[in-house]
């Protein structure tokens, strides 16, 4: 990536978006935290738009949002064309929706996964290209125009 690595939650996903956080800067990883940065309670899709819009001016590449199910994170985030977001609670799925589907937001839930396994997911994400080819085509007819 040539661009920092986005990456938000709500109130429900603020621990684990510490954890992550912690490792992937451990790792070297720029990033660029689009909050919450408190417990107070919040509303996920404000994380979510902040996130797709700068998918869409370029200046983030990929992004993790954390939620307590990772599911409205995902609906708020697909709204914005630029962004394939993907909920993922094991490694497998976050490996494929890269491989084959070109994901740019991985969203994970808090309330569904321990911080060991969201580790494991993230690693899959940030560490899976998109294979492109035959993908390409399926990937070029998500966008409705």
């Amino acid at each position: 990536m040539t661009t920092p690595l986005g990456i938000a939650s709500d109130h429900a996903g603020l621990e684990l978006k510490r954890v992550l956080i912690a490792e992937l800067e451990k790792r070297g990883i720029a990033l660029r935290d689009f909050g919450t940065t408190t417990g107070e309670a919040c509303d996920y899709p404000d994380f979510a738009h902040a996130v797709g819009g700068a998918i869409a001016t370029g200046e983030i590449e990929r992004a993790i949002l954390v939620c307590g199910t990772g599911v409205g994170m995902s609906i708020a985030a697909n709204r914005h064309a630029a962004v394939r977001a993907v909920v993922c609670s094991e490694a497998l799925s976050a490996r494929m929706s890269r491989q084959h589907n070109d994901a740019n937001v991985l969203c994970i839930g808090a309330r569904i996964v321990d911080a060991g396994t969201a580790l494991d997911i993230v690693g899959a994400f940030l560490g899976t290209a998109f294979e492109g080819g035959r993908h390409a085509g399926r990937v070029a007819k998500i966008n409705l125009r």
